[in-house]
């Protein structure tokens, strides 16, 4: 943010944090407080004790399957109720998944999706976003942020976990123009060693296109968890099944999503 905000964007600030105040999930890290003092706004969150899912998985750690189906189906519970309140995170990575007292997975750091609708984008042109850029999704990157860029952003997570390498890399330029233009590597290409419904699920999350991706971030995760069980299946010598059409189309209708 380049400066103080303004009365206009401070009233924003405010109207916008009062929603968020009142998000009450147990995969959501509660905002206690908000303000804005001499121009800067803040959020005050709840503490949660054990840290972070980047410091249980420092970078380059590659996760259990199982482990990152039960991390999925927390956040994507989080961020469904998220969606439904017309927010959305734009910032979703280890470093903003806590882990709580009894190490349940809790989404925190709410602060971009709240200035971000308060005062806008910050830089001009494909870079005016806001968010992390190895997690961004490619609408986000060009300043058009909606709920499909959180599923993206997931998505990325989870190949990080499996691979222990984010699916792009370079300079932030580098990066960009991937994550744009440049199909995302199959696992199975970096010697990742996983079921084709797995790879299916994800490579579908990592569509450039948001409608192209599950049509609610709950139905990406109950893809995942049924494609895990096909894993299992494989494991012990049976054949798994192809992903059925209800893993790639939600049974119910969900709101269309809006920039």
């Amino acid at each position: 943010m380049d400066g103080p905000l303004d009365e206009d964007e401070a009233s924003k600030f405010l109207a916008h944090a009062s929603t968020l105040i009142h998000l009450r999930h147990p995969q959501i890290v509660p905002v206690l407080d908000f303000g804005v003092e001499n121009g800067t706004a803040f959020l005050v969150m709840d503490y949660a004790p054990n840290g972070t899912l980047r410091q249980r998985h420092p970078r380059g750690a590659r996760v259990p399957l199982d482990t990152i189906v039960s991390y999925v189906k927390q956040l994507a519970s989080a961020l469904q109720y998220v969606h439904q309140h017309n927010l959305v995170h734009r910032d979703i990575k280890p470093h903003n998944m806590l882990l709580g007292a009894n190490h349940e997975v809790m989404l925190s750091d709410f602060g971009i999706a709240v200035v971000s609708r308060s005062i806008g984008p910050i830089r001009p042109g494909v870079y005016d976003f806001e968010g992390t850029v190895p997690y961004a999704a490619p609408e986000q990157l060009q300043g058009k942020p909606r709920r499909a860029s959180d599923q993206y952003a997931l998505g990325v997570v989870v190949y990080e976990w499996l691979s222990g390498d984010w699916p792009f890399s370079g300079s932030f330029e580098e990066i960009t123009h991937q994550h744009l233009f440049v199909p995302p590597p199959r696992l199975h290409e970096k010697g990742i060693v996983i079921s084709p419904a797995v790879e299916q699920v994800l490579m579908k999350t990592l569509e450039k296109e948001p409608d192209a991706r599950f049509t609610t971030i709950e139905d990406f995760a109950e893809a995942l968890e049924w494609a895990a069980r096909q894993e299992h299946i494989r494991a012990d010598g049976f054949k798994a099944q192809p992903l059925s059409k209800r893993q790639f189309i939600s049974p119910l209708p969900f709101p269309k999503d809006t920039p």
